[in-house]
């Protein structure tokens, strides 16, 4: 399998959640949304949203969004979780209550692969967000979060959740913009999902054995978009030591799902969060890295649409041959500095 944890690729076979000390204990659970109507009109009678929590639900809410084919516990790496959730850091543990939720399609949540395959209702991102808004909300009974975070996918879909769900004091998208998805970014998840209809192997989603397009475009987009060019460069300076790391990656084993993953792809065709900008009430700080291959900042695009937001303010972390391109920012080191200076400044809803 090949485990997006701070969005790098990287074997499931060396992958190990960080469970500090000083963290309180992981608990998971599942929630039931009832009647879940899809943006496509269909309706689930039962739609479950698998979630892991941290901390005393007494205390302040945060919730944290992970990337595409990742997964709640998947932000639990000591990268991410090992940087902030720990006593004195940032989002210390002890004095919040830590939310992350599988979203459709992901984890331990409903997917494709539970059953219905292809005939799965073609969720997006509002669907994600308005089940993540029902955990919240129905579930956990809580009327303002502290804080919204999340990386790529889950950076766009806080954004969404500013403009939408307007309940939190502070959002932090990261690895996002707010914008239409589009141009080479949109071109390769495309690429992603063409791969895997095209495979003979696929049969309309009702394959025997995952077809192997899944695993190698899933391979081709990581190395294409992630990663870093400085990084990759301080890697693999040769081609005897670049093929290393490609051998690696394809040999990997694949323990995925392609509908699964066709279907997480293709959730963010329509997306688009910059209607509301205006609109956004909460303080908003927007990450991303300079070396970003899906964001590329000299377009200028944050720089734009950030003078848009009331409250809102821009980081870019300088790129390096340490930083690691799109994958950045799941690496809490680079940010949580800019992180800890908003939580004590940003005011209470």
């Amino acid at each position: 399998m090949q485990a997006l944890i701070g969005f790098e690729f990287i074997s499931a076979v060396g992958l190990a959640y960080a469970q500090p000390a000083n963290f309180p204990t992981l608990k998971e659970g599942d929630y039931i949304a009832k009647n879940f109507k899809f943006s496509t009109g269909e309706v689930f009678p039962e739609l479950k949203i698998h979630y892991t929590t941290i901390g005393d639900p007494k205390n302040e809410a945060v919730l944290v969004l992970h990337g595409t084919t990742g997964s709640g516990i998947g932000m639990v790496n000591p990268g991410f979780a090992g940087e902030l959730f720990g006593a004195g850091q940032p989002l210390d543990a002890t004095k919040y209550f830590i939310i992350l939720p599988d979203a459709i399609g992901t984890g331990k949540s409903t997917k494709p692969s539970d059953g219905l395959r292809a005939k799965f209702p073609r969720y997006n991102y509002d669907d994600m967000v308005d089940a993540q808004y029902r955990l919240v909300s129905e579930h956990f009974g809580i009327k303002r979060l502290r804080l919204v975070i999340g990386n790529s996918m889950g950076g766009m879909q806080t954004w969404m959740w500013a403009t939408k769900y307007p309940i939190m004091d502070i959002a932090v998208p990261m690895a996002s913009l707010p914008t239409e998805m589009s141009s080479r970014n949109w071109m390769l998840r495309r690429l992603i999902s063409e791969s895997i209809r095209r495979d003979p192997l696929w049969m309309n989603g009702d394959y025997k054995d995952q077809p192997p397009s899944a695993s190698f475009s899933s391979t081709f987009y990581a190395i294409a978009t992630n990663g870093g060019s400085q990084a990759f460069y301080k890697a693999a300076p040769t081609r005897a030591k670049a093929d290393v790391i490609l051998d690696s990656r394809l040999a990997a084993k694949y323990t995925g799902d392609a509908n699964d993953h066709l279907y997480q792809w293709e959730s963010s065709g329509d997306y688009n969060a910059s209607n509301g900008l205006e609109k956004i009430t909460a303080t908003l700080l927007a990450i991303n890295s300079a070396d970003d291959e899906r964001n590329p900042p000299e377009n200028g695009v944050m720089e734009r649409e950030i003078k848009r937001v009331k409250n809102g303010s821009y980081y870019l972390v300088p790129a390096s041959p340490d930083t690691a391109g799109h994958g950045t920012t799941g690496q809490a080191k680079w940010w949580k500095a800019e992180l800890a200076k908003i939580l004590a400044t940003a005011p209470k809803k």
